[in-house]
């Protein structure tokens, strides 16, 4: 089953034009439903409202708040038959017209599939050769430029990499191909700064908070590869998993941290809270 601008239908037929196939005039967002809830909605739905605000959209109000969000994708996942579900939410301007649209409203589409969690170690991942991110009014949230995430993956199936980590231009770290890169040095937790180009990651978001709240230092920062490479612990996160990485290139690191292990433990901890 799909939702069609809260239709729930086994198919869908989309009219044209639609600005977010002419234009990419629009924007999606991953989630994960499971235990009988929406993981990380506030963080979902604060992301969600930052980008229609970037994009100068208007959220549809089955979708503008946590409890609305959380309310519409649970019944597709219930609908669907899905207790564990991994749902696509996409959102583009409605109407037609060329680059000046007509209109701030906006049409969704939401699928759902089966959620598989898989936190199994990174064996392999490396530095990205072909592929830069680019930081824009819109880098921070999904969609606006999927082609350099794309282009990423294919450079990491051509490698034979797990895993692909993705600098700027001026050589600092930025994320890895569908996560967030974090990294364990000296009892502090680092991650790159959404200058970069970076995705403002839910799951980035809210580790920051959770380790915050536990009196963790984080730094957001501009970073290079060598700090990466100087680091205790590296590992990635997204909606889906947080999944240590073993080898960066010919360095090596300790997939079981202690300090991993913790920031583990305080997400379950909260989530069952």
């Amino acid at each position: 089953m799909l939702l069609l601008n809260n239709q729930l239908l086994p198919t869908a037929t989309l009219p044209l034009p639609n600005r977010g196939l002419a234009f990419g005039d629009g924007f999606f967002e991953t989630l994960v439903y499971a235990d009988g809830h929406l993981r990380y909605a506030a963080h979902h739905a604060a992301r969600l409202q930052q980008a229609a605000a970037a994009l100068y959209l208007t959220l549809p109000a089955e979708l503008a708040t946590a409890s609305a969000l959380e309310a519409t994708l649970a019944g597709l996942a219930v609908a669907s038959e899905l207790p564990r579900a991994r749902l696509r939410l996409q959102l583009w301007r409605t109407g037609g017209g060329r680059y000046t649209p007509t209109t701030d409203n906006a049409e969704w589409l939401a699928t759902a599939e089966e959620f598989v969690p898989n936190d199994s170690p990174i064996r392999q991942a490396d530095f990205a050769q072909a592929t830069q991110t680019l930081y824009s009014p819109l880098s921070f949230c999904k969609g606006p430029q999927a082609w350099l995430y794309v282009r990423a993956a294919q450079e990491r199936q051509q490698r034979g990499l797990e895993e692909i980590i993705l600098c700027d231009a001026a050589g600092h770290v930025a994320e890895a191909g569908a996560a967030a890169v974090f990294w364990v040095r000296n009892g502090q937790l680092f991650t790159p700064a959404v200058t970069t180009g970076c995705v403002a990651g839910v799951r980035r978001a809210h580790l920051l908070a959770v380790a915050r709240q536990h009196a963790l230092p984080c730094t957001e920062g501009l970073f290079t590869r060598q700090d990466v490479e100087a680091a205790e612990a590296v590992f990635v996160a997204n909606v889906a998993a947080i999944r240590s990485v073993v080898n960066v290139g010919s360095t090596a690191f300790r997939p079981a941290h202690a300090l991993l292990a913790q920031l583990r433990r305080w997400e379950q901890v909260e989530e069952r809270n």
